[in-house]
């Protein structure tokens, strides 16, 4: 067994305040015998929609920026890997990634995601504020498992976590910040238990709390079972991932063996069957 910590927070508009509040929580999941903390997307700062991008872009900071350095020292400190999110400086004014990074338990940065698919959805428009990614992440090694990153709204697109799985991923990772609205609570659990489901990975899905979002944080096992669902509550909860469920799990229900990739082949791509 390997056991995680699942925070749900509720970040608000002082970076600093939610900086301390991050390292407090990584302190309590080590001491609960936790190896990894995963924290939910936005954790930097919420930012209102009466915040204009330029605003944002003034709170963003680059890789090496005091924000991330500070969570690797905490991360070191405590020697536990550390999944969070920045809002990471671009070359584009007025404009920042919505980025997630994993760290280490040497406080090292193992890999840097960043959000491929912005929220231009149901009343949004998060490209009024951020720039999309543009590159997929290879799966890493970690202490914990093969990892692969996705942010939020990444979980309504099924090619990317397929992709994830297919490249080696057990266990998909995807802070969020999913917006409170009709029906959103149900697409959300049904979103990241399809994920698991279709995959037979592990998907850890820290959610903010609070402000516009549901909470809601979940785990699920590659069966697709609901190992917690933290509804509305804020805090950590402790979880154990018993990793060799996944191999089990492929091996009863091989749905990436069963694949006809032969015949999607260029529909996949095109949207057409010819």
């Amino acid at each position: 067994m390997t056991r995680i910590a699942l925070a749900q927070i509720t970040s608000s508009t002082e970076k600093t305040a939610n900086l301390e509040l991050a390292k407090q929580l990584i302190s309590e999941a080590k001491n609960k015998g936790a190896r990894m903390i995963a924290f939910p997307e936005f954790l930097m700062a919420f930012s209102p929609s009466a915040q204009s991008a330029e605003e944002l872009a003034e709170i963003s900071e680059t890789l090496d920026g005091p924000f991330t350095k500070s969570l690797r020292e905490a991360a070191k400190a405590a020697n536990i890997e550390t999944l969070a999110t920045i809002y990471e400086k671009s070359d584009v004014p007025g404009r920042v990634y919505d980025t997630a990074l994993w760290i280490d338990a040497a406080g090292d940065l193992s890999a840097v995601y960043r959000k491929l698919h912005l929220y231009d959805a149901l009343g949004f428009k998060e490209s009024d504020k951020f720039l999309a990614g543009s590159e997929l992440v290879q799966p890493f090694k970690s202490a914990i498992g093969v990892i692969g990153m996705m942010i939020c709204y990444d979980l309504r697109f099924p090619e990317l976590s397929r992709l994830l799985t297919l490249t080696g991923a057990e266990i998909l990772v995807s802070p969020s910040g999913w917006v409170q609205g009709d029906m959103k609570v149900e697409h959300w659990q049904t979103m990241v238990r399809a994920r698991a489901l279709e995959n037979g990975c592990y998907v850890i899905a820290p959610d903010q709390i609070g402000n516009i979002y549901i909470g809601h944080s979940m785990v699920v096992d590659p069966f697709g079972r609901v190992v917690i669902d933290m509804g509305e509550r804020q805090g950590f909860e402790i979880v154990d991932l018993d990793l060799s469920m996944v191999g089990e799990v492929r091996e009863q229900l091989p749905l990436l063996k069963n694949r006809r990739a032969d015949i999607y082949g260029r529909a996949v791509l095109t949207g057409k069957f010819s």
